[in-house]
């Protein structure tokens, strides 16, 4: 081997260290930010005692946090190229964790209300801003192990949360909920400053305010529809008019961006293929499916089977477990069977053990319901990994940070659409049988409902071309190509 080769191979493995340091840092704070969306649920009672109101009014923390997120996503990619994206990462990481000390701070409502807002103002911006950035730093070679690092928080965070946001309300107050964001904001804040570069766009052009207040209108409606359909609140009429709104402004802002010379959005990443149906088409579908299962889990452990919420955190830990033990084996699997095959094979895996959790009661063996949960998790992973990496497997550099502020609103959407879903499909059950309140029978009809959702995506998958993405995952059957 000559000097030079020895050189770029050199230059190669640093570069590839370099992607995973970036990966890492930008997951630190991912897992920040997720997880405090996942663990606010559990305090809501002693909040509102402490804030001497109804604990339906502390709803509104967990809507407004969610809207003003929704409001400021379309704007994250425009800023990202204008300022620079590790500035407005590092930024984004600072208002969140401003904010997330006076929320921990608030005396009362009006106060936590303010200050959860401003805190979705900067969650919004944290999520498509920092995978831009990885995007960057990362070879195409190198970035399903890059993604894979940043997709860790999404599928961890909404299982611990519960449990440590339970566990800190019990045994030291509501307020640490939000105070546990001040060390991990500060260490984030140093890593991004010693680890990440500086990177922005030469011209990005003006803001395109038209398209900003139409695309930001149409997701907050449509996210707010969804949200107060999921709680089963407010009646019919409301979800619908918010619903149809939130469409009209949608289309509104997509004609808009379509004509625009310079549009804060630029749609032409929904003619890749691999994007398209990773995150619009089938994407969705699947993370609808896939998103509901953390939702309906805990309530059917602890009403359908009657346990306490330790009990049922014990069993969501073997998710967790599932979850986190597939990272080792991603990128040999994607490697070997490329992304079609994984996606359509594991997301029909992911979707039967969905429904197969429908089916569990509390006469099934412990044994039995851990090893169902932890193939569930294997699988969740697995299926995450491949759409958020097969996504920007084929995204051109002028067009990854709008597919990266495109990719956050559409996971935005699956979130609460799965939530939706696997509610809707509770009440609707339980309301046939004329009954306020979910039975273990209502739970099968909802995992059933979810996981055909989850099947009818998978057999999608299986129309990708068997080499989509083989440049990225490295498929065995393309690489002399």
């Amino acid at each position: 081997m000559t000097t030079a080769e020895t050189s770029e191979q050199g230059q190669e493995v640093a570069g590839g260290r370099q992607a995973k340091i970036v990966a890492l840092v930008v997951a630190v704070s991912f897992f920040m930010q997720i997880l405090d969306g996942t663990i606010v649920a559990t305090s809501l009672p002693q909040m509102a005692a402490s804030f001497s109101v109804q604990p339906v009014s502390m709803s509104i923390g967990i809507t407004v946090y969610m809207l003003t997120m929704a409001a400021f996503i379309p704007l994250s990619g425009w800023l990202g190229d204008r300022f620079g994206a590790r500035r407005v990462f590092l930024t984004s990481i600072g208002v969140f964790t401003v904010a997330s000390l006076f929320c921990g701070l608030s005396g009362s409502l009006t106060e936590f209300v303010l200050w959860r807002a401003l805190q979705g103002a900067g969650s919004a911006l944290m999520t498509p801003v920092g995978r831009i950035i990885v995007l960057k730093n990362a070879r195409k070679s190198e970035l399903v192990q890059a993604i894979a690092l940043i997709t860790w928080p999404a599928l961890t965070a909404p299982v611990v949360g519960p449990v440590l946001g339970g566990f800190i309300t019990t045994y030291a107050s509501w307020h640490w909920n939000f105070l546990i964001n001040i060390p991990i904001g500060i260490v984030g804040m140093g890593l991004v400053l010693r680890f990440v570069p500086e990177q922005r766009e030469a011209d990005p052009g003006r803001l395109d305010i038209r398209g900003f207040i139409l695309s930001a209108a149409g997701l907050t409606l449509l996210l707010a529809a969804l949200e107060l359909s999921a709680k089963w609140e407010g009646g019919l009429w409301p979800v619908i008019s918010m619903l149809a709104a939130g469409i009209v402004l949608s289309v509104m802002a997509t004609r808009h961006f379509l004509a625009a010379d310079n549009p804060l959005l630029d749609l032409s990443a929904f003619r890749v293929q691999t994007f398209s149906m990773s995150t619009l088409s089938a994407g969705t579908a699947c993370r609808t499916a896939i998103n509901a299962t953390p939702f309906l889990l805990p309530l059917l452990f602890q009403l359908g089977f009657g346990l306490s919420s330790i009990a049922a955190g014990t069993y969501l830990l073997v998710y967790f477990l599932g979850n986190f033990s597939m990272k080792a084996v991603t990128t040999p699997l994607l490697r070997f069977f490329g992304f079609r095959t994984v996606l359509g094979l594991n997301g029909l895996i992911a979707a039967l053990s969905i429904v197969a959790c429908g089916f569990l009661t509390p006469d099934t063996p412990p044994f039995f319901i851990h090893a169902l949960l932890f193939l569930a998790g294997l699988s969740r992973s697995m299926e995450f990994t491949a759409l958020n990496t097969l996504a920007f497997a084929d995204i051109g550099p002028a067009q990854r940070s709008s597919a990266s502020t495109l990719s956050s609103m559409l996971q935005q959407m699956s979130m609460l659409l799965g939530v939706a879903v696997a509610a809707a499909a509770l009440n609707i059950s339980s309301a046939l049988r004329g009954a306020d309140n979910p039975v273990l029978a209502d739970f099968r009809w909802a995992f059933v409902v979810v996981g055909a959702i989850g099947i009818v995506s998978s057999l999608r998958f299986l129309q990708l071309p068997k080499e989509a993405g083989a440049e990225v995952s490295g498929h065995r059957k393309f690489q002399k190509s």
